[in-house]
This record gives C-alpha cells, sequence and structure tokens, in this order.
C-alpha cells in the first residue's frame, strides 16, 4: 500500500501562520497536521505502508526541513518517502500526476489540511472507495450519487437540490492508482480544466464511465484546519481524543509548574515553562516556552515563545513570539513582538 500527499499550498486562509510554515507542519494537539493525518490513516488502513510520496511546491518554501520531517514521517511508519515537486499550482489532478513514478498499485490519496477518525474495512469489490462525512448542509460541499447498490456514480459540487447528505472530505482510496494516472492523464492531454486547474473528479469521472466500482467508507470524525478558527476547534477535538485514547503523553515531564495548573486536555511541549499561570482546557504549547502572569485556554501556541500579562481564548500564536498585553482573540504569526 502507498499513501499519495499532494500538499504543496501554501494555505492563504491560515496567514499568519502559513507564511513562514507550510500548513500541513502547523501543529495541531503537539504535532503537525500532515504527521497525524498520514497516521491515522495507518490505522485506518491496518495493513504495511511501503511507499509515502508527498507532493511539495516551491523548494524555497518547502526547503530541507520540510523534506527531512516528511521522511522521518515516513520512515517511522517503515516505510519509503519519496519527495516531488509540483512546479505549477494547477490543481488537485496535475499534483498528483506530479507524483507520476509512484502511481502504481494500491494507493489512498489524502490532501493534507484535513484530520480524520474513523473505523472501516475497505470494500474488497470495490476499485475505488471515496471517504464521506455525513454533514447537515450538503448544500455547501461537494457530495456523493449513489445507486440502488450504495455505489457512487456521480460527484455533484454543492448541489441546490438534494444528492446526498455523504461529502467528499478529500480522502480517496485506489485498488489500482495506475487506472486514476492512465486518466489523468488523458485530462491534462486534452487540456481538460476547471476553473482553470487539472482536477482530480475529471480522471474519477472517467473511471466511473468505464464502469469501475466506487463505494464510499465513511468516516466518524471530519476535522478542517482551513483558518485559525476550525484549526482551534480541530485542536480541542483532538486533545479530546488523545486524552480518550490515552496513547499519548500529552504533558512532557520536563514542564516545570511555578504556582501553576492545567485544567486538562491540553499538550504541553518539552521545556516550558508556566509561572503563575493557568492553562486549559483545550490548549496546545509547543517546547521551550515561558508563559507567566497569564490566562490561557482553547488555544494554540507554537514553539519558544514567550507570553507575560495575557488573558487568552480563542488565541493563535506563532514560533519564537513575544507577546505582553491584554488582547483576547488573537492571531499572531512567527517572530512578532508585541509589547
Amino acid at each position: 500500500m502507498k499513501i499519495i500527499v499532494p500538499m504543496a499550498g501554501r494555505g492563504s486562509r491560515l496567514r499568519p501562520h502559513s507564511l513562514t510554515v507550510p500548513k500541513p507542519l502547523i501543529p495541531v494537539a503537539g504535532q503537525p497536521i500532515v504527521h497525524r493525518l498520514v497516521k491515522d490513516i495507518a490505522k485506518v488502513l491496518k495493513q504495511p505502508i511501503e511507499e509515502i510520496a508527498f507532493v511539495l511546491g516551491d523548494p524555497a518554501f518547502f526547503g530541507n526541513d520540510v523534506v527531512e520531517s516528511l521522511t522521518e514521517l515516513a520512515e517511522g511508519l517503515n516505510a519509503k518517502a519519496s519527495i516531488y515537486r509540483q512546479d505549477q499550482p494547477l490543481g488537485t489532478g496535475h499534483a498528483i500526476m506530479s507524483a507520476e513514478p509512484s502511481l502504481s498499485g494500491p494507493a489512498v490519496i489524502a490532501y493534507a489540511d484535513t484530520l480524520i477518525r474513523a473505523e472501516f474495512d475497505l470494500d474488497p469489490e470495490a476499485d475505488s472507495v471515496i471517504w464521506t462525512k455525513r454533514v447537515a448542509n450538503p448544500e455547501a460541499y461537494g457530495v456523493v450519487k449513489l445507486n440502488e447498490n450504495e455505489e457512487i456514480v456521480e460527484l455533484v459540487e454543492k448541489p441546490e437540490t438534494f444528492v446526498s447528505d455523504q461529502a467528499v472530505i478529500g480522502i480517496y482510496y485506489f485498488k489500482d492508482v495506475a487506472v486514476l494516472k492512465e486518466k489523468l492523464q488523458e485530462v491534462l492531454d486534452e487540456n481538460v480544466m476547471n476553473g482553470g486547474e487539472y482536477q482530480i473528479n475529471d480522471g474519477i469521472k472517467r473511471m466511473m464511465a468505464e464502469g469501475k466500482v466506487f463505494k464510499t467508507g465513511t468516516v466518524d470524525e471530519w476535522m478542517d484546519c482551513g483558518n485559525k478558527n476550525v484549526t482551534l476547534e480541530t485542536n480541542a477535538k483532538m486533545l479530546n481524543f488523545l486524552k480518550a485514547d490515552n496513547e499519548e503523553q500529552l504533558v512532557h515531564e520536563s514542564v516545570v509548574l511555578e504556582n501553576s495548573n492545567i485544567i486538562e486536555p491540553c499538550f504541553i511541549g518539552e521545556g516550558t515553562i508556566l509561572r503563575n499561570t493557568s492553562v486549559g482546557p483545550h490548549v496546545s504549547i509547543g517546547k521551550g516556552c515561558v508563559i507567566e502572569d497569564s490566562s490561557v485556554k482553547n488555544s494554540l501556541i507554537q514553539n519558544q515563545t514567550t507570553i507575560k500579562n495575557a488573558n487568552l481564548d480563542e488565541a493563535m500564536i506563532g514560533n519564537y513570539v513575544k507577546y505582553n498585553g491584554s488582547f483576547t482573540k488573537i492571531s499572531i504569526g512567527d517572530y512578532s513582538v508585541l509589547e
């Protein structure tokens, strides 16, 4: 089994945090988004992963540190890491085809701006499985249309009339991804574009037209990381799951508490110091931070940041920030100083 992860975009909706760090590498509950996504997919698949192929963008932004992080992720799952570059932002289909040498055999394709919780078995009769989540407002999503055999026969984008309540979340399984590669090559050769881009859906529709069987795999939780507010919601949900699972140490043993308290669930990284401070619930703090005379809840703070005299709620703060103030719902990128 292979996992193909297109992650070339820079994540403009999560600025300022994605100006210096690629969005898939922004940590949620103590781990980068893409790390959690790939590990959760591996759990669902319940089979060895031989290769994880990452499609990155501009090397000036997705540099050696990103490559090292992703290689470490793959090797931690006993898989080979393959790194590809998408030279132009020409859509989902184009991104997948940028990993053309890895497009053979069974594979999962997953876009790295979402997190899931799921438990299901892949249907052995299906040529492909499109992972979906039941939603209350399907008109806001791309959804699947099913026939009487519960097979996907159409993909409908933001339907004005009810088609189904199963939204496509951006994770796909192919029994042989080489079939998708063949169809996407046709899309590229024929210059079939939607919205000025080559889309994975155009390759999938050609597979459906040839009678390939598509089924759904429904996830229990689909957590977006598209902007600040939903990323904070995802951080809170993930912390709740991790506390219930009791599989990860959420507060590092080196954390120093001086007249401070932690209201669970929280993630607090190595070497962080809390002085006269209340943290939690639903707070993630990276390593090497110092927080003094403050209250922090429902927030995400990255590494090596100093915060004083703050009352933070629904705040997102980057790396190497110095902050001393009384605002609450803030969003501050890396290397900022507010004193």
